[in-house]
């Protein structure tokens, strides 16, 4: 089974410009990834995906491999991780390189351990269904709400009486928090995504590791945390 691991990273970043070059904890943000990805020693290749020159140049010298550029349609904030993921896939393809499966990682996650990449591998070589980050939902959907039009509050889910539970009590909640996808790639052809029938949780109850920057405040937080990881090299 050949894994590709897999960055994405645009140059462009509207709500934290040059987030993927940002130093954090004395490296930038994008070699937390690439780091971690190299020392796990699970992955037959690790490819860099983007459409910016300086970031495959940055890649590169911290040990991605990033031998083109993407193309600017799929670098808008309309082009979906997917299709950039295929048209790596292709290029891959192209090279004589083609993978059995796709290790999605996102450089905006960057605590995300190499423990938990191996984890991950093993458990997807183990049974070979798709595999999604997960983290316990930071709100439970029970007491989450949308407003109609006079303001009133409307459940998202049907839980009778949940208002007055207590959250030991609820059903455990999961969210989807971005630090790794794995499936084969066959799977994702055929489905075009990484969730399909069979996809499993992968569960990361560390929050540090969950932690998906986004904005200002994401990067605030993270700068809080990379004291704690930086003396590991790799996140």
């Amino acid at each position: 089974m050949n894994i590709l691991g897999l960055i994405l990273a645009r140059g462009g970043s509207k709500r934290l410009p040059g987030k993927n070059v940002r130093l954090l904890g004395g490296k930038p943000l994008l070699a937390w990834t690439i780091l971690a990805a190299q020392e796990s020693g699970t992955l037959d290749d690790l490819l860099l995906s983007t459409d910016d020159a300086a970031l495959a140049a940055l890649g590169e010298k911290w040990g991605a491999r990033a031998p083109w550029l993407r193309p600017e349609a799929l670098a808008t904030d309309t082009a979906s991780s997917m299709d950039a993921l295929f048209h790596a896939v292709e290029m891959c393809t192209a090279e004589g390189r083609r993978p059995d499966a796709v290790l999605l990682l996102q450089p905006t996650s960057p605590f995300r351990s190499v423990g938990t990449i191996r984890r991950a591998v093993a458990e997807f070589r183990e049974h070979l269904h798709p595999l999604v980050a997960v983290s316990p939902a930071q709100s439970h959907p029970a007491w989450c709400y949308r407003l109609d039009a006079e303001g009133k509050m409307l459940s998202y889910c049907d839980l009778s009486g949940s208002e007055a539970a207590r959250s030991q009590d609820l059903p455990p909640a999961y969210q989807v928090n971005g630090c790794l996808y794995l499936a084969r790639t066959e799977d994702l052809l055929k489905h075009r995504s990484y969730f399909t029938p069979e996809t499993h949780a992968f569960i990361i109850d560390d929050p540090r590791e969950a932690l998906d920057i986004d904005d200002a405040w994401d990067w605030k937080i993270a700068e809080l945390i990379a004291p704690e990881f930086s003396a590991q090299g790799a996140g």
